[in-house]
């Protein structure tokens, strides 16, 4: 069925149009913008869903949100670039709206190259962290730069976490039951 509104709003050089007004054919690309947006949509909650998932079943997770592609566990230790950024949620949060608006809130510095997205849940508070996180292969090398980048930014990191090795190394024991 032919709908007029889609003649006016194409005539007035309108882009938008409903997916369920016209078939596929007569609409020229109008509708595969539309579902190339959904789908954008679909595979970033889709993304949001897979590393909140992921996060309470290993109790953290790496990831790019360029390509939606974990961080395999290799022989690195990660912590916050930006650990002014961080985000602390709570055990009773929701954390994959938490998740998602992190990534709204911080998206130009999630995509700075050697940036990642990191989520780790404190096993002595069950707290969820969100980090805009990078890697180090040397755990001297990543002490040294997580305590610039805590003098810098003037909040504490708490821990360095090997993806490899499942180890975790405090900085602080005193920081570790403030947060």
């Amino acid at each position: 069925m032919w709908n007029k509104s889609f003649f006016i709003a194409k005539s007035a050089g309108q882009r938008a149009v409903e997916a369920d007004m016209l078939p596929d054919q007569v609409c020229n690309g109008m509708i595969t913008s539309h579902t190339e947006a959904w789908l954008d949509r679909y595979y970033f909650e889709k993304y949001v869903l897979e590393v909140s998932i992921a996060t309470l079943e290993r109790g953290g997770v790496t990831s790019r949100i360029d390509t939606y592609q974990f961080l395999d566990p290799i022989d690195v230790w990660a912590f916050p670039k930006y650990p002014g950024k961080t985000v602390i949620l709570e055990p009773t949060m929701n954390i994959a709206e938490g998740i998602a608006e992190f990534i709204r809130e911080n998206d130009a510095c999630l995509r700075e190259p050697d940036t990642w997205l990191g989520t780790w849940i404190n096993p002595a508070t069950q707290r969820c962290y969100l980090d805009i996180t990078m890697i180090s292969p040397y755990l001297d090398e990543a002490t040294v730069q997580a305590r610039i980048h805590s003098e810098r930014e003037n909040r504490a990191i708490l821990a360095l976490y090997n993806l490899g090795n499942h180890q975790t190394v405090y900085l602080g024991r005193e920081s570790l039951s403030q947060e």
